[in-house]
């Protein structure tokens, strides 16, 4: 099964590689700086709580790849994410805009290098877990360090927001909730809730580069 998704994986990425270089657009992390109001009542405050499906921590995205919020923020528009605000919002900018705050967000709060810490060893049963669908292989060390560019940062996000995002990939016929990702869908179904819960609690315990950068208004 692992094999199945590997090739699978490996014609995705080359498929949306060349698509990426096509069209990709620069951002610009100052522009992003002054286009991020819709983004700072929720992802700019430490601790913020969304209340839809359920209660969890909206996640932290200062520090995430910029590719990535490019992707996730596409993801929405198309309706490939069904989360009905971040849709909305989603829907209201431009490629430009879309591009500008990922560069801004990808930047924020990044300092000088430092020494990489190393990986908290998880338990049996989550090691596991792990190895079950084989997540380092595309998220890499750490869980910091995706082999693309477009998968996200997993270490140290908040781990009821992961939890949320995992059982979403499980979803089916809903217009509000899920996430269509074909690969991720068959990765998170390979798991019971109880499983991704413990994959998620480990995650967030990992030592990783995101944050929560508060707006001075919210200091």
């Amino acid at each position: 099964m692992n094999k199945l998704f590997t090739t699978i994986f490996a014609v995705t990425v080359s498929c949306v590689t060349v698509a990426s270089l096509a069209q990709e657009i620069k951002g610009d992390a100052k522009a992003g700086e002054t286009k991020n109001a819709m983004c700072i009542g929720c992802h700019g405050i430490k601790g913020y709580q969304a209340s839809f499906p359920e209660v969890y921590k909206v996640p932290m995205i200062s520090g995430q790849g910029a590719k990535y919020i490019t992707a996730a923020l596409n993801e929405y528009k198309k309706g490939e994410r069904k989360h009905p605000t971040m849709r909305a919002i989603a829907d209201s900018l431009t490629d430009q805009d879309i591009a500008d705050l990922a560069a801004h967000y990808s930047a924020d709060g990044v300092v000088a290098a430092e020494p990489a810490k190393a990986a908290k060893e998880p338990s049996a049963e989550v090691k596991a877990l792990l190895a079950k669908a084989n997540c380092a292989s595309c998220h890499g060390d750490n869980f910091s360090k995706p082999i693309d560019p477009a998968y996200p940062k997993l270490g140290g996000q908040h781990a009821d927001y992961l939890f949320v995002a995992l059982k979403a990939y499980k979803v089916e016929n809903n217009p509000k909730v899920g996430r269509s990702n074909a690969i991720m869908a068959g990765m998170a179904k390979q798991y019971t809730n109880p499983e991704l819960k413990m994959l998620a609690n480990y995650l967030s315990s990992v030592d990783g580069d995101l944050k929560t950068i508060p707006q001075k208004k919210f200091r």
